[in-house]
């Protein structure tokens, strides 16, 4: 049987987590906030850039402080990735997240101006001080990966990878074979076929369930990260880890 959870560093993780990049600061998407982890999310996922800062902010607004086993990541370095500005963004998502340590911080992309090395080095001062408890990249080939764990240990690596979208299937596989958590980000983007369809009529299953049940198969360290504002939509994201794909069902997905 398909594992239900993983291990992120020390915690124990269902594998099915939250994206919120389009998470803005209102009373409805606290509450949503709040009822999300009281259905079992235990990995919520943001980003310096998202919602201008407002995903951060309502994150901290919401959840602060965070209880044992919950997990959230942010992101930096999206626009440049200079070591100053990587400080200075981390510094802020602390201030946005209302915490003092962040569970998981990516570099969110390379930069093409700066060394992946001395960008993770700004990072690794963090995680020194306990201030980043683990290091995640982004946006990365096998390469760019291992360059990466010559200078922080890697925990996880974030990229776009869906039944729709198979570039990075070397990234997944090294991912998995190396122990590193594989977070696939935008995993239901332009989903949809008849073989996917007539599976999910099989199980008595939504599409999206059965697209992301694929990705738990794919490998034994994926945690897609499916992105929702609708409690409905969460409650059938997270029903995904319920579904077993038979060896027919994957074969015909490919």
């Amino acid at each position: 049987m398909r594992a239900r959870t993983l291990r992120l560093g020390s915690v124990e993780l269902p594998r099915i987590g939250l994206g919120t990049n389009r998470l803005t600061n209102t009373p409805e998407n606290i509450a949503f906030l709040r009822a999300a982890v009281e259905h079992g999310v235990r990995m919520i996922d943001t980003a310096h850039l998202y919602a201008g800062g407002d995903s951060e902010r309502t994150i901290g607004a919401a959840l602060a402080p965070f209880p044992d086993g919950l997990l959230v990541a942010t992101k930096g370095g999206h626009g440049s990735a200079k070591p100053d500005v990587l400080r200075a963004e981390i510094e802020e998502s602390l201030r946005r997240l209302r915490t003092d340590a962040i569970g998981l911080y990516y570099l969110h992309r390379v930069d093409s101006d700066t060394p992946i090395e001395e960008s993770l080095a700004a990072i690794g001062e963090y995680h020194e001080r306990d201030v980043v408890r683990l290091i995640g990249v982004s946006n990365v080939t096998v390469d760019q990966i291992e360059r990466a764990r010559q200078v922080v240990p890697v925990a996880a690596v974030q990229n776009h990878f869906s039944l729709s979208e198979r570039g990075h299937d070397e990234v997944v596989d090294y991912c998995a074979e190396q122990g590193i958590v594989f977070v696939p980000y935008f995993p239901l983007r332009a989903v949809d076929g008849p073989a996917l369809r007539e599976i999910a009529e099989r199980h008595e299953a939504t599409t999206s369930q059965i697209a992301l049940a694929w990705l738990l198969a794919r490998a034994r360290t994926t945690l897609p990260i499916p992105g929702t504002l609708s409690l409905e939509h969460l409650r059938e994201n997270v029903g995904a880890l319920e579904i077993e794909l038979s060896d027919d069902d994957l074969q015909t997905l490919g």
